[in-house]
């Protein structure tokens, strides 16, 4: 299903966190709270209003969302600007048509024209390497958190951009609040 996808704007913070809700309602690996992690993002430094998505139908109607926030891979006293990508959300009836994929796609691509070469991702082992997304061990890249490694995952948007990046991602605390 072809949808078409642009920034978010102030009137549409309502529809999201009811498709962000919807989305994550049934899943059993999430806490049900993604739509308010969302809100607390936007009121951030690491919110990009750029990299804030939503795919609509002809109509208007918004059926799905994705967020992409700034961060920074930490080792020894380096720092690396890299973007954690959390949520993707499409609205349950809408699922399985392709909507997230064309998001993510249109999210990367977004990034890249902003200047940014790495995202970074805890998100199905199944899915998100379709994309490109390989293994953050791979790269030497950890979580600051406990997650499954084959769920922590990281793609370099341009060639080599994580070729000597090693370290923690530092995920905003509006994460965790």
């Amino acid at each position: 299903m072809k949808v078409k996808i642009r920034q978010e704007t102030e009137a549409d913070h309502k529809a999201v966190f009811d498709i962000v809700k919807a989305a994550f309602a049934k899943m059993e690996i999430s806490e049900h709270n993604e739509q308010f992690i969302v809100d607390r993002l936007r009121k951030t430094a690491s919110f990009i209003p750029e990299l804030s998505l939503v795919a609509y139908l002809d109509d208007g109607t918004i059926v799905g969302h994705i967020l992409m926030t700034e961060t920074t891979i930490e080792d020894d006293g380096k720092s690396y600007k890299s973007l954690v990508l959390a949520p993707v959300s499409v609205l349950p009836e809408y699922q399985h048509r392709r909507i997230g994929s064309q998001l993510i796609v249109a999210a990367q691509n977004k990034a890249l024209e902003l200047g940014y070469a790495s995202i970074v991702l805890v998100g199905h082992e199944h899915y998100y390497p379709r994309f490109g997304y390989e293994l953050c061990r791979k790269f030497g890249i950890k979580m600051p958190f406990e997650a499954p490694d084959i769920n922590c995952m990281a793609i370099e948007l341009l060639p080599d951009a994580l070729k000597n990046v090693k370290g923690t991602v530092q995920f905003d605390v509006a994460f965790f609040q």
